[in-house]
């Protein structure tokens, strides 16, 4: 059995002081899920250029897909990557929707600064069993545990619903309290995936439950909260993968303006997947239609890594309002 591979011996730190940052600075910490390479430099670069703090997501089938060996070598080339160039942006690495105790441990031991532990699925007392267990060894570690109430509709990677399921606001006090849970990620009408509503033409997203995060935010007064599946789903980028021979028809995201008003509120981290996924896409589809005889991947995921880059440092900008809070 190999020793535990220590968050800051990575350069790491975990998200206890971005949060207390971001509460006071009213703006939060975009965790952006990466799978490979050129994801993760775009991410730590999109950031660095933007002054951002950063909490690099990783699901549990993305960390398998890098290989669980091989990830916290990556995220430590990353780091030092861009402090060679001078930045000091904070950076934490996440363990997202997080589905059993081993898991998470595997992952704290082996350098993650943060995990979060997705018991949403089971009734309120075994979610708190389990957020709990987790906390409890995560803790002895420095490492901090974020939890979930309330269920997201959608597929992204593992975790899938077709129902989504309001967090109760007369449970959030009770579950921090019992499990010393360090962050809640709740639903409040944002889902996974980018088919986020089934619209009409013409018609709008509907506005996410604000009644609920206000009611969350008075029953836990300076309590960091989290929002999920909150792409998007960039219109120019859906377009682009369609005209170059993609089928993403009545693809939908939260509007930019909705998240904008969620991060000057008790939301203190908002993840982004599909939007860097979408982005990408758009680019190398774009590259295959105008020259299909390329074959060198560096050509094709080059310019996808950098438009990764000028997304994120948008979302930091005008979205997050975290660019320039480091």
């Amino acid at each position: 059995m190999t020793d535990p591979i220590r968050y800051e011996d990575l350069d790491l730190v975990n998200t206890k002081k971005m949060f207390q940052k971001a509460m006071e600075g009213k703006f939060a910490v975009p965790a952006y899920n990466f799978n490979n390479m050129e994801q993760l430099q775009a991410i730590v670069t999109g950031c660095a250029e933007s002054d951002s703090p950063v909490i690099l997501q990783v699901s549990g089938s993305a960390r398998q897909y890098a290989d669980p060996t091989m990830m916290p070598h990556m995220v430590k080339g990353a780091v030092a990557m861009v402090r060679k160039a001078g930045s000091k942006i904070p950076i934490a690495l996440h363990l997202d929707h997080g589905n059993s105790f081993e898991l998470a441990k595997d992952c704290i031991d082996s350098g993650f600064s943060s995990v979060m532990i997705d018991g949403s699925h089971l009734s309120f007392e075994e979610n708190v069993r389990l957020t709990k267990e987790v906390v409890d060894y995560a803790h002895t570690m420095g490492v901090t545990v974020e939890g979930e109430l309330g269920v997201l509709a959608g597929v992204e990677d593992e975790v899938s619903s077709e129902t989504s399921h309001y967090t109760r606001p007369e449970e959030v006090q009770a579950f921090v309290e019992k499990t010393g849970a360090d962050s809640l990620a709740i639903s409040i009408g944002t889902s996974h995936g980018a088919h986020k509503f089934k619209l009409k033409p013409g018609e709008q997203p509907p506005s996410l439950r604000f009644d609920i995060l206000e009611e969350i935010e008075q029953r836990l007064p300076g309590y960091p909260i989290v929002l999920h599946g909150a792409s998007s789903v960039s219109p120019e980028h859906v377009a682009m993968i369609n005209q170059y021979g993609g089928n993403l028809e009545s693809a939908v995201g939260i509007p930019a303006d909705q998240l904008r008003r969620a991060a000057k509120s008790a939301v203190c981290k908002i993840n982004i997947d599909s939007d860097g996924r979408l982005a990408m896409t758009a680019v190398i589809r774009k590259v295959f239609s105008e020259s299909p005889a390329e074959f060198d991947p560096r050509k094709y995921l080059g310019p996808a890594r950098d438009e990764l880059i000028s997304l994120i440092k948008d979302k930091n900008k005008n979205v997050l309002g975290s660019a320039g809070k480091m």
